[in-house]
């Protein structure tokens, strides 16, 4: 362990009050009921105070414990660069990626990617393959590979589907879908005009002349199998196996990314993630990963963690939530210290300004977190942060605008 990961550890262990309990001081069961307990005969005289014998009598709310503010208040993020004012940021951003890639717990063991051809599609400007590959030493998967006519290499992008609480589908949410039953491609249809403006990111992307590749995260599409109810019982099962399902959606993005780099068709110099809501977060967490991201489009997925954390927020909810956790992550980083590993590099963030899922105040948190990491490093202009009027959604006009910065960043102007 270096000795900067080992400031930042020691610096979350002193700020940390666990175990140290809380002293009560009245009947108010932490603000959880009325009245306090019965009145007792005092066993002490000459005005020396009884023993407090108030207890807590109901010790979670809201699917969150009635301390939770309290604890709250321990959370500082020690690990972030603004708390680390004075050091080398080079220094910082190597030794704090390292400590994330240790809280995603085990990698699964690599393989080579061995891809094979199941069909091919003529879409005018571009073709869509149907792919197989190994995205590591247990799992091989299918994969749609969208390649523009003419002379490559192309710069690329690496598709990341969203969660929707939607599992039938995954990949089939960023590419059209091609020889499947009716019924999958009419899911994947109705999902790009309920959340996507009607169109496919993926072929519009492969219009504009990008490699596009899409891959199912476990328990989507071809992967599926636990569905939404059984999402919460699967994180349970891989966290009893020595590994976590967010970190193991971690790992396969980055193979995902090495797959895509290894392609000939590929320009590694001009690599990119784009992703929407849960596609969103793996996209800013995969360009905090690798270098070999040059940018990312973020849409709808960044906050600060504390202030999604109150009653009612979809992330105090289990189930979805396990999808982003990486156990004991919080007490050194918050999710916007962990995307500005990705600093100086090109990040595009859209939010809605009714995304009930990330309100504004906690997205404003995240970027204004942001913003100052960029401008210290004299990289306030690769990063744009921008509120959008709608929810929850990656419109036309949001990916007209995010397509177009693309081009920007990768020279396709």
């Amino acid at each position: 362990m270096t000795r900067l990961r080992m400031i930042f550890l020691m610096a979350a262990l002193a700020g940390s009050t666990w175990g140290q309990g809380t002293l009560l001081p009245d009947a108010s069961f932490q603000g959880i009921g009325a009245g306090s307990a019965p009145d007792l005969p005092s066993q002490h005289t000459g005005g020396t105070p009884a023993p407090d014998t108030t207890f807590q009598h109901i010790g979670v709310t809201a699917d969150l414990p009635v301390f939770y503010a309290e604890v709250k208040q321990t959370v500082t993020f020690p690990g972030s660069w603004l708390a680390a004012s004075g050091r080398n940021f080079t220094e910082w951003r190597s030794a704090t990626r390292q400590i994330v890639f240790d809280h995603l717990l085990a990698e699964p063991p690599r393989a080579s990617f061995q891809p094979v051809t199941l069909a091919e599609e003529d879409r005018g400007s571009y073709t869509a393959r149907k792919v197989v590959f190994n995205l590591n030493g247990w799992s091989r998967v299918l994969g749609y590979l969208l390649v523009p006519k003419g002379e490559g290499p192309f710069p690329a992008v690496l598709l990341l589907h969203d969660h929707g609480a939607r599992f039938d589908i995954g990949k089939e949410k960023m590419v059209r879908p091609l020889q499947v039953d009716p019924a999958r491609l009419q899911a994947a249809e109705e999902w790009v005009r309920g959340g996507y403006g009607g169109r496919f990111v993926g072929d519009e992307l492969a219009r504009r002349g990008y490699l596009c590749l899409a891959v199912d995260a476990l328990n989507w599409g071809d992967r599926g199998g636990a569905g939404k109810e059984g999402q919460q019982a699967l994180a349970s099962n891989l966290f009893n196996l020595g590994i976590s399902l967010a970190g193991l959606v971690a790992w396969e993005d980055l193979a995902a990314l090495r797959f895509l780099s290894s392609l000939p068709e590929a320009d590694t110099t001009r690599i990119a993630a784009i992703g929407h809501s849960f596609g969103s977060y793996r996209a800013w967490q995969l360009a905090a990963l690798s270098e070999k991201i040059r940018a990312a489009v973020c849409i709808c997925w960044m906050a600060g963690r504390m202030e999604l954390m109150v009653p009612g927020n979809n992330l105090t909810k289990g189930q979805s939530s396990y999808t982003t956790l990486h156990p004991g992550l919080t007490r050194l980083l918050d999710y916007p210290d962990v995307a500005s590993l990705a600093c100086p590099r090109a990040l595009l963030f859209f939010n809605g300004e009714d995304d009930h899922l990330f309100p504004q105040p906690a997205a404003r948190a995240a970027f204004d977190k942001m913003r100052r990491i960029w401008e210290e490093q004299g990289a306030g202009d690769r990063l744009v942060t921008r509120f959008w009027p709608g929810g929850h959604q990656f419109s036309r006009e949001m990916q007209e605008a995010a397509f177009d910065w693309l081009d920007g960043q990768l020279g396709r102007r």
